[in-house]
């Protein structure tokens, strides 16, 4: 057992009956911190009961006060792991103990997300040694000047999502992610997922097809709105088949679906984007975004 600080008892597996108290402090950093402690594939992950999630919690005088998960995303990628620690209970080395018992739990070559990459979570890094390993950017532009009319090019056609476009929409997704944790290696649980979210929207998922062979799909963008977030919009998923790129798809989708998203009543549109795709930050840039925060993967340095 890992030791969660003073006055706690040791890491405990998460049972069922403390899932309204995860939920208590996770609301409670969130409102104290300014930003979500828990990525939403964790905390999709704890809705669904997801196979590979590990869960764990920490008490002080037998009140839930921290809360941390691993997840396995799939094989020949790293264990992702994410912490949260009650406001009330803070700066007794809970957070230490709970980044720790990640560390231990997913393997040598686990993360460790810090949302927002705060000072406190700085000071445990430092203070358990590990380093930087990946950080993505959150950018942000206003909606309320001119977003240009698309030009598609000849040959292609721009509809909407239906579920008889499920395989080619995995087929796309995976080619163009494979190297990624998290978006590759999609099967239909991943859309069966977010199509169970209240802000699934089938008609803000644009497809580029062949004019000639409407079925096959070269790219897509995935829009969202965040219902939690009234005028906040986002560029969810953008991705082109790799056998389809040079013909500036990827930008056409995106500026389709920014103007969908301000047609809906967003003014604000936000994406996600790795640091180092420098390519990509760069196109981001001339197109209006800016960085608005950044969310910081930590790990142990490589030997």
């Amino acid at each position: 057992m890992v030791s969660a600080g003073d006055g706690s008892s040791p890491l405990a597996v998460a049972v069922e009956d403390a899932r309204a108290d995860v939920d208590r402090i996770i609301a409670a950093a969130t409102e104290a911190d300014g930003t979500a402690p828990l990525s939403s594939d964790i905390l999709r992950a704890r809705s669904a009961g997801t196979s590979g999630l590990e869960e764990v919690i920490a008490r002080v005088d037998g009140e839930v006060a921290g809360y941390a998960a691993v997840l396995n995303f799939r094989d020949g990628f790293p264990a992702i792991g994410e912490a949260v620690v009650d406001p009330a209970h803070r700066n007794v080395g809970m957070g230490g103990s709970l980044v720790s018992w990640i560390l231990s739990t997913g393997g040598a070559d686990a993360r460790v997300w810090a949302h927002g990459d705060l000072p406190s979570a700085r000071s445990v890094a430092n203070r358990l040694g590990l380093v930087v390993l990946r950080e993505l950017l959150q950018l942000r532009r206003p909606l309320d000047g001119d977003i240009p009319e698309p030009v598609v090019p000849d040959g292609v056609v721009i509809r909407t999502y239906t579920d008889a476009d499920r395989a080619e929409l995995l087929r796309v997704n995976n080619a163009a992610f494979s190297w990624h944790p998290e978006q590759g290696g999609w099967d239909d649980r991943q859309i069966d997922e977010r199509a169970a979210e209240p802000w699934f929207d089938p008609e803000g998922i644009f497809l580029a097809v062949e004019a000639d062979r409407p079925e096959h799909v070269l790219g897509f963008h995935w829009t969202k709105m965040h219902l939690e977030h009234p005028g906040l919009g986002e560029v969810y998923v953008v991705a082109v088949d790799p056998e389809a790129r040079g013909r500036s798809l990827g930008g056409i989708l995106t500026t389709i679906g920014m103007r969908y998203l301000r047609d809906r009543g967003a003014d604000t549109v936000m994406l996600y984007v790795e640091a180092d795709n420098e390519r990509a930050v760069r196109t981001y840039d001339r197109v209006g975004f800016r960085r608005f925060y950044a969310d910081v993967a930590y790990g142990r340095p490589a030997i």
